[in-house]
């Protein structure tokens, strides 16, 4: 068990997935280029996804990024940065008795990058390293490309170190869902909704298909957790869409479930929330709340393409009002979850 009184020293690397460092064209075009160009993101062969990245991709959205990221960008910068920074700060508060520990902060894309994040941790004087990705549901794309990338700058580092340990995703977490449910109540009460959303970040159909041959082939495949989907990030996230509802008393037919921010031509996972919230005024919804339960802090995702373009689609389309519910940032009851999360590895 780890105490006050444990003295090894512990790493803890937080990971989450990053931002431009400036709401500008050139900005943006270094950001999307290191983005993009992950083959776990955009997964096609080398050869091809270069061409389509630089010279398609990076060329028509370096400059419309940067005008949506201007609409969010705060005197702290990037709110995703910023919130994650006040997370790792309070989290570090949180276990400050935890026995020796250290805290650092870094971005899969962007600054501040894993490698320096591994070398702010001093590794050549740990006996433990835990990463934590996050994520709350997994994907290739998001908690996969972190570990390869930190297991890939640990090998370039080639120095001593302990092998890393995961903290794996946390959808159903009591924690995590309970932090939701707190967060998530001073909003939905004050507004009360007609209808509640639920709206995860969307995925390429092969992402799902390669990691689960049973997904996708029948309409009931996420209604539960089981062996076979127990790993698959569409599952996962109706798993927490279901939890989160039921911690806030949702009854079934007062929710649903979307996947936003789809890009390309390739099938993505559905339903998509751009066609849901056209749809629901036609359905007699007139004030809509919007959970984002994929993003652990507020980001472009969340306060620009749902508060912002998705709050407009709703309104052309019929509705009065959308509300967006905050992400976790770093709220007190997530930052004591995470912590508890942290404390489940540490007294392995």
């Amino acid at each position: 068990m780890t105490s006050s009184t444990d003295t090894r020293k512990t790493g803890i690397l937080l990971v989450n997935l990053g931002s431009p460092e400036a709401p500008t064209p050139e900005a943006l075009k270094v950001y999307l280029r290191e983005f993009l160009m992950d083959p776990d993101v955009i997964d096609i062969p080398a050869i091809l996804r270069w061409p389509l990245v630089n010279w398609v991709i990076v060329p028509t959205r370096s400059k419309t990024s940067a005008e949506l990221y201007r609409k969010i960008w705060t005197t702290d910068g990037s709110p995703l940065l910023h919130y994650s920074r006040l997370f790792a700060s309070a989290l570090r508060h949180e276990l400050r008795d935890s026995g020796a520990l250290r805290i650092e902060l870094a971005m899969r894309y962007g600054n501040p990058g894993i490698r320096e994040g591994l070398e702010r941790l001093r590794l050549k004087e740990l006996d433990r390293l835990i990463v934590f990705p996050l994520y709350p549901q997994y994907a290739q794309s998001s908690t996969l490309t972190v570990q390869k990338k930190v297991q890939e700058v640990l090998g370039q580092l080639a120095i001593s170190a302990p092998q890393p340990e995961w903290i794996p995703p946390f959808h159903a977490d009591r924690g995590f869902i309970e932090a939701s449910r707190v967060t998530a109540s001073g909003p939905i009460e004050s507004f009360q909704p007609d209808f509640s959303l639920f709206s995860f970040h969307g995925l390429p159909e092969r992402h799902v298909k390669r990691q689960h041959q049973v997904c996708l082939s029948r309409d009931s495949c996420c209604d539960r957790i089981t062996q076979d989907n127990q790993n698959c990030y569409r599952a996962q996230c109706f798993s927490t869409a279901r939890a989160v509802a039921e911690a806030l008393n949702l009854p079934a037919e007062k929710y649903s479930v979307s996947f936003q921010s789809r890009l390309g031509r390739t099938p993505w996972i559905q339903p998509f929330t751009d066609v849901v919230i056209q749809d629901l005024p036609q359905r007699g919804v007139q004030r809509l709340a919007v959970f984002c339960p994929s993003f652990v802090a507020d980001c472009l995702e969340t306060l620009d393409e749902i508060e912002n373009r998705e709050r407009e689609r709703f309104i052309k389309a019929g509705g009065k009002e959308l509300r967006l519910v905050p992400s976790l940032n770093d709220h007190p009851v997530w930052v004591r979850a995470a912590g508890q999360i942290i404390k489940g590895v540490l007294d392995r």
